[in-house]
C-alpha cells in the first residue's frame, strides 16, 4: 500500500500548516483535496477518497486550513481559506511536476477553491472537482453561494448525494445546467452530505469507489 508522506508548507501570512502527499510512480493526474469546515485532512472520508484515487493513478495533496491546524472550531475567514488553497496549489505544482493538476475538495474546501479560482486563476489547475458542494445552509435553499461559479471558467465536476441537506438537487441541477458544457453533475443515490447511505441502499465503501471512478474518468478526459 502506498504511504502518505507528511509535509508542511506556508499557507497564509507565514503560518505553516500540515499536508499529506499520496503519490504513485505511475500517477497520471494530481488532485489538491481541501477538507470541509468540521473535519481535517485525516478524516476517514478524506482518507478513503485519497486511497481510492491512488488506486486509479491519481495523486492527491491533502492539507490543513490554518484554523484546523490550530484546533479551532470555527473555519477560517474566506480570504484566509482562499489564500491557503492558492498556497496548496502552488505546493502541489512543485511536488507533482508534469502532472495535470486538479483542485477542489469536500464541502467548505471545495467552495473556497472555487471562490479562489473565481478571483484569479489557480496556477496550473485545469479543472475543479467538488465532493459535496455546499450550495446553501441546511433547510435554507438558496443560489447565493453559486453566484461566483460563472467566473470560474474551468471544467467543473459536482459529485453530490441525492439526500444532501446542503444542496437541494433541483437547485443544483439548475446551477450546473446554467454553467454550460464545462460543468458536470454526478449524483449518488440516497447519499447524504457526508456520502453516507442507509443500509437498504448499499455500503458507504461502494459510494466512495463510485466517486473515485467518476472523478478519474472526468480527469482523464480533461487532462492535456
Amino acid at each position: 500500500m502506498t504511504t502518505a508522506v507528511a509535509i508542511d508548507f506556508v499557507a497564509h501570512a507565514e503560518e505553516r500548516v500540515s499536508g499529506l502527499l499520496l503519490e504513485r510512480a505511475d500517477a497520471r493526474a494530481a488532485y489538491v483535496f481541501a477538507h470541509g469546515a468540521g473535519a481535517g485532512m485525516r478524516h476517514p472520508f478524506m482518507e478513503a477518497v485519497a486511497r481510492a484515487l491512488a488506486d486509479r493513478q491519481v495523486a492527491t495533496f491533502r492539507f490543513q486550513f490554518p484554523s484546523m491546524e490550530k484546533g479551532l472550531k470555527r473555519p477560517d475567514p474566506p480570504a484566509v481559506a482562499q489564500a491557503s488553497v492558492r498556497a496548496a496549489v502552488a505546493e502541489a505544482g512543485r511536488r507533482f511536476p508534469g502532472l495535470p493538476l486538479f483542485a477542489g475538495g469536500k464541502s467548505f474546501g471545495g467552495r473556497m477553491t472555487s471562490q479562489a479560482q473565481a478571483q484569479a486563476p489557480l496556477p496550473g489547475v485545469v479543472g475543479l472537482a467538488f465532493t459535496g458542494f455546499p450550495l446553501h445552509q441546511a433547510g435554507k435553499p438558496s443560489l447565493q453561494r453559486a453566484e461566483h461559479l460563472v467566473k470560474v471558467q474551468l471544467p467543473m465536476l459536482f459529485l453530490q448525494g441525492t439526500r444532501d441537506a446542503l444542496a437541494d438537487l433541483d437547485l443544483l441541477t439548475r446551477v450546473v445546467e446554467g454553467l454550460g458544457a464545462h460543468a458536470s453533475l454526478v449524483t449518488f443515490n440516497d447519499a447524504d452530505h457526508s456520502f453516507q447511505v442507509r443500509k437498504s441502499s448499499g455500503a458507504p465503501r461502494e459510494v466512495i469507489l463510485s466517486m473515485a471512478d467518476a472523478m478519474t474518468a472526468w480527469m482523464r478526459e480533461r487532462s492535456p
